[in-house]
């Protein structure tokens, strides 16, 4: 089974305007609202996909409600802890000539909702697959990540960690799977300035080296490499389109590998289906769908 995390969640309020003008009363010509959040994204992607998984996360409020209605209604099973005060995040993605987002603090997650989680994180087996995704609230501390990978660690999970900075490296020493930075994330890791692609895999070996088994780097629409643990450096060229979201694309491409690998256990049809899944993310308004994820993985062939 394949459980994803979502400290955080979010209910994504996508407004469109023709020209934003700060001071000035803006009107929108669209507007759409979506269950957001990393973890979320990730299931959303696998059960599109036809990959059975369970999504983990905290909730607080009547947005919490409307998350968990949503997670649900896209065919995903959702096994959220209800917090008992606060309310769930609302992040306003503001989409005109520039994209801006405002995004929510979230509730304050107390000891007795972490509790709550371990108890859940005791139904993972030998085998499972857990996603620890996204940014946590500041009100916990930083090597939360860490805390829930040492819980587990007597067990054989597949740990995959899409974060950044102190909640990446922290893991690093427990062999995470598969870890997924970005070109501009690994740039703040090390802190140097990133000039082509000898630089990223000098960089991406580096948190090989540092434990990681599999270093997936997202290069937005240049594509990724992927530093596998068996040694190989894979590279894979993004297929053209129109980019019309550019939010859930790098969960897609966590979901798409992750189908990709439970489907041929072979890295380069990993690498190759993560892509595809995440560029159909790109090009569509919404989360890829299967359909169009096939689509696009006939260009790549």
């Amino acid at each position: 089974m394949i459980y994803t995390m979502t400290f955080n969640p979010s209910l994504d309020y996508i407004v469109k305007v023709k020209e934003f003008n700060l001071g000035a009363v803006n009107r929108t010509y669209a507007e759409e609202i979506f269950a957001g959040g990393k973890g979320i994204n990730v299931s959303t992607v696998l059960g599109n996909l036809g990959i059975e998984n369970k999504a983990f996360g905290f909730i607080a409020g009547f947005t919490g409600d409307e998350i968990e209605k949503r997670v649900v209604n896209s065919g995903c099973t959702a096994d959220f802890i209800k917090l008992k005060s606060g309310s769930s995040r609302i992040n306003v993605k503001l989409k005109s000539k520039e994209e801006s987002e405002i995004n929510g603090q979230g509730p304050v997650i107390d000891k007795e909702g972490i509790d709550s989680l371990y108890k859940k994180l005791d139904q993972l087996k030998d085998g499972d697959v857990l996603v620890l995704a996204g940014s946590i609230p500041n009100t916990l501390p930083e090597n939360m990540y860490e805390n829930i990978i040492k819980y587990l660690n007597n067990k054989n999970i597949k740990f995959i960690v899409d974060a950044t900075k102190n909640l990446l490296i922290n893991v690093l020493k427990y062999n995470p799977f598969l870890i997924k930075p970005n070109n501009h994330e690994l740039e703040e890791i090390f802190e140097v300035k990133l000039n082509g692609e000898d630089d990223i895999i000098k960089y991406a070996k580096k948190l090989q080296d540092m434990g990681a088994l599999n270093v997936l780097i997202s290069l937005a629409g240049d594509g990724a490499i992927l530093l596998t643990e068996d040694g190989e450096v894979l590279k894979s060229k993004a297929p053209k389109g129109e980019v019309k979201n550019s939010v859930g694309a790098g969960d897609s491409m966590v979901a798409g590998f992750i189908a990709g690998y439970i489907k041929e256990k072979n890295y380069k049809y990993a690498l190759k289906l993560g892509i595809a899944t995440g560029s159909a993310s790109a090009f569509s308004e919404d989360l890829a769908t299967k359909e169009k994820i096939e689509e696009i993985l006939l260009q790549l062939t």
